[in-house]
């Protein structure tokens, strides 16, 4: 029986395993880098290890220094998690090695499906060659890991070999392993996925399917269970395709094997040797605890003959920190506040008050609704994440209450280009014209203008804002009843709630400020000073730094005075795992060029100066 389990991973995964190993009574450990010191799955568990470095290439890829951890620390399992070193077939056998437990699948069932290359050679299929043009549009994609890193589309030729390095690249960064291939590109399918479970008795449990359509980046975004719309016949060919990858692997613990649906036929995309994130979903669905049964799999139990019988819907969202409108810029600062309302369930590995860096993934958290019927689980989760509580940077909430609605999504018609087509209108802005003057007045709440009796009415204040990166003013006074403003009728005004009236309909605002930004119920907005800096101009062509991050290339032989052509790749920055690529907004000259690379950066930095021709 496993007494004292490791997780070699961080985040929100890392906390969602110790709540399990909590109900189970099992003594946790983590590890963490020197940025996460103070994380929330650091203070979770009731054992720490450090692991010396912030970059995962120096921590949570360190295999060697994970199991240095788990023996320290006297534990007895290792649980991997996801992403980092779950699919590594040499860390498997590193921790099988010290005389611990491995909680997954053995070293060669990763080994045979960890690649994807070698999953599909397993599977009958093979990896294009050479690419021509009649190949195209190709997908570039990792051979190690997932989560959409370490992937891109190609289009054109000459795009191949950018592809091909940036892919290498981020691959390398985030799983120690930069080999990629090279596949066709199949536009606007559905991602279908079935879990499964198996344990060392040959029993095989293929739970269900679910779609994983909606991506950005090739990353998931809303997954859930089943798959809606799918003919049975579909179905049981997904199951029973499943069911022959792992039994070919001899697989034992969880995994998944993915499809890309087209055409009502399904395309073997790869298997994951690992718990997934969407895992949720299909726990609500089918009544299970997923990372128990991994542990009780580990310790030589057997399933039953037979898995429990689905019952409902469920769906899950990501909620990221990040801007959709600015090519899904990852966003940094304090997470001040997270809180959702009852009904629906919160895995996250953040706590009030935690600070968001640029070292790992920008996932705050994941929502799940599970409901009797599909309609009534996106009713819920679309509620339920509109309502929630979210202080803190700039994030997807808004994208997801619009996905949720949707009526492409509501009638179960999405597929992967979903967002190809509607990220435009799903991110125009759309504030709550009120919100700023409910800021302004919890702001001026007890400010009276009114030091004793006066004849003369009090001039009018005014305050500025910016609120979906535009700025707005908004004007209000104080009189002997209170706060005023032309149009609206003041209820009440407290620093906390305040309460208008417009067209006959009153409304409540909740109002939270930490610092310069103001938080107005969904809406998030920036208190400007009363008089703009004269000193933050940029000159034209000015490129700077869309996000903090660090500085991983630079265009070669780029230099101050070279021509660049509109559209030129110039830099590349790394931050959250990402690779995120700055170009020449137009065809001129390069007359200043600040960015080396190693260079560390923060939002707004100049980088360089591009004078248009």
């Amino acid at each position: 029986m496993i007494q004292t389990l490791l997780v070699a991973n961080r985040g929100e995964i890392a906390c969602r395993i110790f709540r399990t190993c909590s109900d189970l009574g099992i003594r946790t450990v983590a590890v963490y880098s020197d940025a996460d010191e103070r994380a929330l799955h650091t203070r979770r568990a009731d054992a720490a290890v450090r692991l010396p470095g912030a970059a995962p290439a120096d921590t949570y890829l360190r295999g060697d220094l994970i199991v240095k951890a788990a023996l320290a620390a006297g534990a007895d399992a290792v649980h991997p998690g996801y992403g980092f070193l779950s699919e590594n077939p040499d860390f498997a056998r590193e921790v099988l090695d010290a005389g611990l437990t491995w909680i997954g699948p053995s070293p060669e069932a990763i080994e045979a499906m960890a690649s994807k290359t070698r999953a599909k050679r397993l599977m009958g299929l093979e990896p294009l060659g050479e690419v021509t043009q009649g190949d195209l549009p190709v997908l570039v994609k990792a051979a190690a890991g997932g989560g959409g890193r370490g992937m891109r589309i190609v289009r054109r030729l000459d795009e191949l070999r950018g592809a091909l390095e940036g892919a290498r690249a981020e691959a390398a960064s985030a799983f120690g392993d930069g080999e990629v291939f090279v596949e066709p590109y199949l536009e606007n399918g559905r991602h279908i996925e079935v879990q499964i479970l198996a344990d060392t008795h040959g029993t095989v449990w293929p739970l269900g399917t679910r779609d994983c359509s909606l991506q950005r980046r090739h990353q998931k975004v809303v997954e859930e269970a089943p798959a809606p719309g799918l003919p049975e016949r579909l179905a049981q060919e997904l199951r029973t395709l499943a069911v022959r990858a792992a039994r070919a692997v001899s697989y034992v613990g969880a995994g998944t094997v993915e499809f890309l649906v087209a055409d009502g036929r399904a395309h073997f995309l790869e298997m994951n040797t690992r718990l997934q994130v969407e895992h949720p979903v299909t726990e609500a669905v089918f009544g299970l605890d997923l990372v128990a049964e991994q542990i009780r799999v580990a310790e030589g139990h057997a399933l039953e003959k037979d898995p429990p019988g689905p019952r409902g819907h469920a769906i899950e969202v990501r909620l990221y920190a990040e801007d959709p409108a600015r090519d899904w810029a990852p966003q940094t600062g304090t997470l001040h506040r997270l809180a959702v309302p009852p009904g629906v369930r919160l895995d996250t590995g953040y706590g009030d008050g935690d600070p968001i860096g640029v070292h790992y993934d920008p996932m705050l958290a994941k929502l799940v609704a599970h409901a009797p019927t599909r309609a009534e689980a996106v009713r819920r989760l679309a509620g339920a994440l509109e309502s929630a509580v979210l202080h803190g940077p700039a994030t997807n909430r808004d994208l997801l209450v619009r996905s949720l609605r949707h009526e492409e999504f509501t009638s179960g018609r999405m597929d992967t280009g979903f967002y190809d087509r509607h990220l435009a209108a799903l991110t125009t802005p759309a504030p709550d014209p009120l919100a700023p003057l409910a800021a302004a007045l919890a702001d001026a709440h007890g400010r009276s203008r009114f030091g004793g009796w006066r004849n003369v009415p009090s001039q009018d204040q005014a305050k500025r804002y910016e609120v979906a990166g535009e700025e707005t003013e908004v004007r209000y006074r104080h009189t002997r009843e209170g706060l005023a403003a032309d149009g609206v009728r003041v209820v009440r005004a407290d620093a906390g709630t305040v309460v208008l009236e417009a067209d006959g309909v009153r409304r409540a605002f909740a109002v939270a400020r930490y610092g310069d930004e103001v938080y107005v119920g969904a809406e998030r907005l920036i208190a400007l000073p009363r008089f703009p800096d004269p000193t933050a101009q940029l000159a034209p062509g000015s490129l700077v730094a869309p996000m903090p991050g660090t500085v991983v290339r630079v265009a070669e032989g780029l230099t101050e005075g070279a021509t660049v052509t509109a559209g030129q790749p110039l830099i590349w920055l790394e931050a959250m795992k990402m690779q995120h690529q700055i170009s020449a907004p137009a065809a001129g000259t390069l007359t200043a060029l600040h960015a080396e690379p190693g260079q560390q950066v923060e939002p707004g930095l100049l980088l360089a100066v591009v004078r248009p021709a």
